[in-house]
């Protein structure tokens, strides 16, 4: 019997993350806009197109692509999340949690993938989302895939883990693997 037909669950999975990923990074932009303001004037507006620039700050809207983020938060020191004590995951250093609000500001839909996301250190080092240890915080999974229609918007939590020394200081948000990104300030 062939593999594909004895594995057919497996099979159905690998299909479905197979044409996130292709949809994810075929969707995404590069344009980068940034508003510092939540009050709707428009002075406030930076465009990049070769690397992101730290404006916006926490609880600000921050534009990359499709995609206009708002960083509500960052939660660092956990070094076990879970539901219960059979589903949990135990940290290489820390996990710190980023609570954010994505919302499509394009004319189709779009892919947001959590893993898409960084966290940086005060030296620029960058901190890549931990998917696994995400499917024990955010129960709708909404942080960790998501294709989100023109308008629409979700809200969730991206987990991080990194060294029990280091403090986050920026995000770089990404509505896709190949652009520009945009950068939050955490302090």
């Amino acid at each position: 019997m062939n593999w594909f037909k004895k594995h057919k669950i497996l099979t159905v999975i690998g299909v479905i993350v197979l044409l996130g990923i292709i949809g994810g990074a075929a969707g995404g932009g590069n344009k980068t806009n940034t508003n510092t303001s939540n009050s709707g004037g428009g002075s406030g507006v930076t465009k990049s197109e070769d690397k992101p620039a730290t404006i916006a700050k926490l609880n600000e809207t921050a534009r990359d692509g499709k995609f206009e983020f708002v960083v509500k938060g960052v939660e660092c020191g956990k070094t076990t999340i879970g539901t219960n004590q059979y589903l949990t995951k135990n940290a290489q250093g820390q996990f710190c949690l980023m609570t954010i609000s994505v919302k499509n500001i394009g004319n189709e839909a779009q892919g947001f993938f959590g893993s898409n996301q960084k966290l940086l250190n005060a030296q620029s080092q960058q901190y890549a989302a931990d998917d696994a240890a995400g499917v024990y915080v955010d129960q709708n999974y909404s942080t960790l895939f998501s294709n989100i229609n023109p308008g629409n918007s979700v809200e969730g939590v991206v987990v991080f883990d990194i060294p029990k020394d280091q403090t986050p200081v920026t995000a770089e948000l990404h509505d896709s693997s190949f652009s520009s990104g945009v950068k939050v300030s955490l302090q």
